[in-house]
């Protein structure tokens, strides 16, 4: 039976501010937050990986030494039960919705394609204004003409697979690499319970394309390895294909659109939910 990590932190009031930096920074994959009557915080955050877990714990005790720290393990049916509480149905654009496999029969989301996910730790759900943004924007994409059935696309980073699913449900075929050996069981399995053909999932990073080229790059990774793999990933796109980075923060944004334009590519379009930002091409 698999274990679940939680690390629960509560900070006073005025740690809150920069505790919710630290965890975007750190935690790309969300985390739970909740307003104590004290006026504190409290943030959770659940990982199947403990290497991951208790090196952000050290990190965030070094940085807030004043917070109240917990680290404590799950197993898999209480982490389902958790999953149950928090995991609500997540409409993106006018194409998509995301469902957990508790709700894969919900009649609540008419003309909507569903992407069942299996809720695990950290690869995913399209909870996180990342994997939203994502969504969106392919959403958006395909409903222009830009992204159309029979082409090829590459999701970079993959987590639970989401993207890459959205993709087939698209008509798309491709890959998606993850260096996270987890999550690529994770992407797998989602790529099952959708019953997608043609979305192959590797463990690996932009190295693993060996000169393949696409129509469609999706990558959803953080902003310092997007500007330091920017060449390749360009490399990656086909002439005229559509790119999508996301994973930033808006603050990122200039940042990581220069790497990119300093591969040749004109100045993107900026989608923007909160504090995050997706950078496109199309």
């Amino acid at each position: 039976m698999k274990q679940i990590f939680r690390l629960e932190m509560v900070v006073a009031e005025e740690d809150a501010d920069r505790a919710t930096g630290l965890l975007t920074l750190g935690v790309p994959f969300g985390w739970e937050e909740e307003t104590l009557p004290t006026g504190e915080t409290r943030f959770r955050v659940h990982c199947e990986n403990p290497e991951f877990i208790n090196n952000l714990q050290s990190d965030l005790q070094a940085r807030i030494p004043a917070a109240e720290y917990t680290l404590t393990t799950l197993e898999d049916q209480d982490w389902l039960a958790a999953w149950r509480q928090f995991f609500t149905p997540v409409p993106c654009g006018n194409r998509f919705v995301v469902l957990p496999p508790w709700l894969a029969d919900s009649n609540d989301f008419p003309g909507r394609e569903k992407i069942v996910i299996e809720p695990k730790s950290a690869f995913g759900t399209g909870h996180h204004a990342t994997t939203a943004l994502c969504l969106t924007v392919l959403s958006e994409l395909v409903e222009a003409g830009r992204v159309k059935p029979g082409q090829h696309f590459l999701d970079l980073g993959t987590g639970s697979g989401v993207l890459g699913i959205a993709c087939g449900k698209s008509g798309l075929t491709g890959e998606g690499y993850d260096i996270d050996m987890l999550a690529v069981e994770n992407a797998i399995e989602n790529r099952q319970i959708n019953g997608i053909d043609g979305f192959e999932v590797g463990l690996g990073s932009i190295d693993a394309l060996e000169g393949r080229t696409y129509d469609l790059v999706l990558a959803n990774i953080l902003a310092r390895p997007l500007i330091d793999l920017a060449q390749r990933i360009v490399w990656a796109c086909k002439p005229g294909a559509c790119l999508v980075l996301s994973g930033l923060l808006e603050i990122q944004a200039d940042s990581v659109e220069e790497a990119y334009m300093a591969q040749c590519l004109p100045k993107p379009r900026r989608v923007i939910d909160g504090e995050w930002c997706a950078l496109v091409w199309d």
